[in-house]
């Protein structure tokens, strides 16, 4: 059997693969944010591990219908848009959501937005799930977009 060297050092690779965290990146934070703002504004006074919670569920769920969309402007079905969006970058959400959400609960105490935290959140969540998707792109040639 040949065992052949994984390339960690293609920049065409890296550079495709940053464009599919980004979009990831941008699903993600958009229902995330929009969550821990919206509690944050209301003063609802629930845990902040719900809250917690609830906006990684939300990060999810944007993301996927944002990636989704994305998928379908490239001539995919809405089924397959909808199974790749699910299938090929989850585990690249969850890590995503999860170095969010610790961020902010390391550095504000959970489920707070402040102008300091957002751009630490977003390079984390960006830094997270970086590698594997360029793995998985080289690796495998999956590309979610």
């Amino acid at each position: 059997m040949e065992i052949t060297k994984f390339d960690w050092f293609c920049s065409g690779t890296w550079k495709i693969s940053a464009k599919n965290t980004a979009w990831c990146l941008l699903g993600c934070s958009i229902g995330d944010f929009g969550t821990i703002l919206f509690f944050q504004l209301t003063k609802i006074p629930l845990p902040v591990i719900f809250i917690m919670i609830l906006a990684i569920i939300n990060g999810l769920i944007t993301s996927i219908i944002l990636e989704t969309i994305v998928l379908i402007k490239q001539n995919l079905t809405l089924n397959e848009a909808f199974k790749t969006a699910l299938g090929m970058s989850f585990i690249s959400m969850i890590s995503m959501e999860l170095a969010m959400n610790l961020t902010d609960y390391f550095l504000t105490g959970g489920a707070i937005l402040t102008w300091w935290v957002i751009p630490l959140m977003l390079t984390v969540g960006f830094l997270t799930p970086w590698p594997y998707n360029y793995w998985r792109l080289k690796k495998y040639g999956i590309n979610c977009h």
